[in-house]
């Protein structure tokens, strides 16, 4: 079965790219980064303020909703948009992730994965076919795959097991999909570890079995920088022009800017939010850490120059105070201005992609980036 193509390229810039990805719940325009709410939730930061941010498309994890609180039950209840409120697309994790960063609680088979609860040590079997039937039932928009994501470094012969295992799971899970309401969509994800052949192996595969659109997965899990592109570049130019490419749990800004320079269009990762409930903000002039004593005594606002009202209107020593408070405030207010600065960017990118100055864009982003934070007058 062939999967009808809801993605329409735009414009191109060199390997970056524009473009519309047409889901049930909206249009998403790329390259689009995806705030991620894993059960189900923003931490720190309403529904209400990730739609004033720009976003246009949110992630929610399988295999914490099918824990708690279920997803028979959010079914029941109307599906994960109306559950939650967002309304918006939403693009479901299978739990691949967590086959990795559960290891101690998980056990591997050619079947799927069993899963020992981290909340009450209840015991789940998570098949390709019920990774699917819960993202189903959830409701998303972008279904993914079931892979099996390994930790680098690793040996050769585990990366190679778990990718070959991982082409076997998306062949089962297409096949599961291939009923699924007219718009839905079905990633497969490429595993490869950092091994450029086994790399171009898995694109290889997924390609022949067909997806709506290509994940690459098993990057930024303890790898430098410079493999995690050189990866991109092995397996972006074997990738359909005309569907979409997510690049899975990346990453800085830096890791973004660089990956579209190679061909990448799709993003998620926790940093915003977790970064902002540790004192970091995120700003056209690099990291700003208001733990740090210097912003005490500061009036001046994060950055008078963001489009965000909460980085122009709160002072360095107010936002300083909260944190070093411990103060839910600081959190919230810093969650909501990285993710804000996170859909800058995006929307920075879309904009030079399309008017054909992406290098001027990324070199001046990137020297921005480099001159550091304001210093006090």
């Amino acid at each position: 079965m062939t999967f009808p193509n809801y993605f329409k390229l735009h414009a191109q810039d060199g390997k970056a790219r524009t473009g519309e990805l047409t889901t049930p719940h909206g249009v998403v325009r790329t390259p689009a980064f995806m705030p991620v709410g894993t059960a189900g939730a923003m931490k720190g930061i309403h529904w209400r303020e990730i739609r004033e941010t720009g976003a246009d498309i949110v992630l929610g994890n399988t295999y914490h909703l099918m824990l708690r609180p279920g997803a028979e039950r959010i079914a029941a209840l109307g599906g994960l948009q109306t559950f939650t409120g967002w309304g918006g697309p939403m693009l479901t994790d299978s739990g691949g992730f967590q086959v990795m960063s559960l290891a101690k609680l998980r056990k591997v088979t050619e079947s799927g994965v069993t899963f020992s609860s981290h909340i009450d040590g209840t015991k789940y079997e998570l098949t390709p076919e019920r990774a699917i039937e819960i993202q189903r039932l959830l409701g998303s928009d972008i279904a993914m795959q079931l892979d099996e994501c390994v930790r680098l470094p690793a040996e050769r012969t585990e990366i190679d097991r778990a990718m070959q295992l991982s082409i076997r799971w998306a062949e089962r899970s297409k096949r599961a999909f291939e009923n699924a309401p007219d718009g839905n969509m079905l990633f497969g994800i490429g595993q490869g570890g950092d091994i450029p052949e086994l790399r171009r192996a898995s694109t290889r595969a997924l390609i022949d079995i067909g997806f709506h659109g290509y994940a690459v997965g098993g990057l930024a899990v303890g790898e430098p920088q410079e493999v995690m592109l050189a990866m991109i570049e092995e397996v972006a130019p074997l990738l359909p022009q005309d569907r979409p490419r997510y690049l899975m749990g990346v990453g800085t800004p830096d890791d973004m800017l660089e990956a579209v320079a190679r061909g990448i269009d799709m993003f998620d990762c926790v940093m915003p939010t977790r970064n902002g409930r540790h004192g970091h903000a995120f700003t056209r002039r690099g990291i700003v850490n208001l733990r740090n004593a210097r912003h005490a005594d500061d009036p001046r606002p994060l950055d008078e120059e963001s489009t965000w009202p909460s980085a122009r209107n709160y002072s360095r020593a107010y936002l300083h105070h909260l944190v070093k408070s411990e103060e839910a405030l600081g959190a919230m207010l810093l969650s909501e201005i990285n993710i804000a600065y996170y859909q800058e960017l995006m929307s920075g990118i879309r904009t030079a992609v399309a008017s054909k100055t992406f290098d001027a864009f990324r070199a001046q982003t990137r020297e921005n980036w480099t001159r550091g934070d304001i210093s006090p007058r």
